[in-house]
């Protein structure tokens, strides 16, 4: 896999189940809107830092990821 295909895979915007921007992808890391780290990333598996399984993405394919349903309670939006 190329650099840039790689660089590409690890970097994106994350939606909730309704199309609203919730968080950023950057590497292994999610981050609010607001710029701070709430989740780590392992394949499609959300972790509290603690190391809390905590949830998963619908899919991690695309540089836009979606939330199942279910998930969208870790990501409020006011």
């Amino acid at each position: 896999m190329s650099k840039e295909k790689k660089s590409a895979e690890e970097h994106g915007k994350i939606f909730n189940s309704h199309g609203v921007h919730v968080a950023t992808v950057r590497g292994s890391s999610i981050f609010g809107l607001k710029g701070e780290k709430l989740y780590d990333l392992r394949g499609i598996n959300l972790y509290k830092l603690s190391g809390e399984l905590v949830g998963h993405l619908a899919s991690t394919k695309a540089s836009e990821k979606h939330l199942e349903k279910a998930t969208d309670k870790l990501f409020p939006v006011s």
